[in-house]
């Protein structure tokens, strides 16, 4: 056992996969409202309604499955994704729901034309179409932005704050997957749009971001970097023709594996300092945070973040995929224009603040960008019409929202040979996060990244159901480690 682990609770740790990867995401999952490479994967076309979510004419919702995508072994891939709508009409949504089985390290969406970025629905190569994030969202709009690693994701609004989906747009989205387990899995994606009655649309919302992209986090050392973001009023004025008057009505910020700390704030002007939002630690869960009533910046020069990190690897980490870091906020508002913010170079190292952190600052740098005239607020005949909703593929009708999940059978046998070292990979895929099972923070005091693995799981009692050990060799349904993993409830 030293060296080798029972291959009955091997397929238990397998089990993972098999409910979140290959199954269905775990139900109850954190919904708060809050390359240029890759193999081109099978997609199933179309959308499919659900019930009502409202007042019968006011509101519906309708689901599209973009098939699934199989990664090999330690693949890590960034596809793009399309969905054409086939829309004769705007439609307006109140809510943006995202659920994969897992293997998606992250994901942003837009709205374009459908004659932009040209080609067939499903998954294909972003350089194939010349796509880029900038062009999408300035031919079209920002729809969605994935946490790192959420199986499910709700991006609501205000009631009456909406995002707009002109007549005869698409849905393109920039993926990030990744396969991190030494074996082949199969993955699948689901998008949800409630869409609201012209009549009940109050504002339409607009995309910000920011992003720190002048990373050198030091190896070995946990550092900060904050982005000083004084220049947006400016930008925004000398664009809009306006006084700086943005109001948040939601943010999700964005960071990495080694990423154990958020925070931005108002910068300037008569609230100052005032936090807009905070997060410690990575989990894979959603981080989206809606504002009741909307966040006023009237009067502020901008915004400051932080980013902040754990890096106990012996090698420095910068902006990137893979083994590298990022911080980003994504935020949609009542705006004039649309903005982007960052830092991209000029990092200054200021000090070491308590904790032994190291601090470092730079400046940010503003574009403001006009928004897109489809981006208009329901016509008089709209408003006096009935709910428009987009054709649904018959072949898609009974598509759930979010995939049934289904227990694991202990008598499957495993994929992976049986050893210590696979047992170990799949826990780094969901489990090794810096706020749950990691090595910088053990929840628990139980390490699944731990080098002697084994001393961690066997001969151990669990902490939830202090009588039941955490792997009771050759008994999976007597041990702990396994019900969490292979069983649903």
């Amino acid at each position: 056992m030293n060296e080798r682990i029972s291959a009955t609770i091997l397929a238990g740790a397998c089990a993972l996969i098999g409910c979140k990867a290959n199954e269905a995401p775990p139900m109850g999952a954190d919904t708060e409202q809050g390359s240029e490479s890759g193999a081109v994967g099978s997609t199933s076309t179309g959308a499919a309604e659900s019930s009502s979510t409202g007042d019968e004419g006011e509101r519906a919702s309708i689901t599209h499955n973009f098939g699934t995508y199989e990664l090999d072994p330690s693949e890590e891939v960034q596809p793009c994704m399309q969905w054409t709508l086939n829309n004769e009409q705007a439609v307006y949504l109140q809510s943006v729901q995202l659920s994969n089985r897992g293997f998606f390290h992250h994901s942003y969406w837009f709205i374009v034309p459908e004659e932009v970025f040209e080609g067939p629905d499903g998954y294909f190569r972003c350089s194939e179409r010349d796509f880029s994030e900038v062009s999408a969202a300035v031919q079209g709009s920002v729809l969605f932005a994935q946490s790192t690693q959420s199986y499910v994701e709700e991006q609501r609004t205000l009631d009456g704050a909406v995002v707009k989906v002109p007549p005869r747009y698409k849905v393109i989205g920039s993926t990030h997957l990744l396969n991190a387990t030494p074996g082949q899995v199969e993955t699948d994606l689901w998008m949800t749009f409630e869409i609201i009655h012209p009549r009940l649309v109050d504002v339409l919302l607009t995309a910000f971001r920011l992003t720190y992209f002048d990373l050198q986090i030091p190896a070995e050392a946990k550092a900060r970097f904050t982005g000083d973001c004084t220049d947006m009023a400016e930008k925004y004025e000398a664009r809009a023709g306006t006084p700086f008057d943005l109001k948040l009505h939601y943010v999700l910020p964005h960071f990495h594996y080694l990423g154990n700390f958020f925070r931005a704030e108002v910068s300037g002007g008569p609230n100052d300092g005032d936090e807009i939002i905070s997060t410690i630690g990575f989990n894979g869960e959603a981080n989206g945070k809606m504002f009741d009533p909307p966040l006023d910046l009237s009067g502020a020069d901008g915004l400051k973040f932080s980013c902040g990190y754990d890096n106990w690897t012996d090698a420095e980490v910068g902006w990137g995929i893979g083994d590298q870091e990022m911080c980003v906020m994504l935020g949609l508002a009542e705006s004039e224009v649309l903005m982007d913010t960052s830092v991209s170079d000029g990092t200054e190292a200021v000090g070491m603040s308590e904790g032994g952190v190291i601090e470092f600052e730079g400046s940010c740098g503003s574009i403001a960008f006009p928004k897109n005239a489809a981006q208009s607020l329901p016509t008089a005949e709209e408003v006096a019409g009935e709910l428009y909703i987009p054709p649904i593929d018959p072949d898609d009708a009974n598509v759930p929202p979010v995939p049934e999940c289904t227990d694991a059978s202990a008598s499957v046998q495993p994929t992976l040979e049986p050893t210590l070292p696979n047992l170990r990979a799949v826990f780094v895929q969901s489990c090794g996060f810096n706020s749950c099972h990691g090595r910088a923070t053990a929840a628990g005091d139980l390490n699944l990244e731990a080098d002697d693995l084994h001393s961690e799981l066997v001969g151990r009692m669990s902490m939830g159901e202090p009588s039941v050990p955490l792997v009771d060799p050759g008994n999976p349904e007597g041990s702990f480690l396994y019900q969490k993993m292979a069983e649903c409830s």
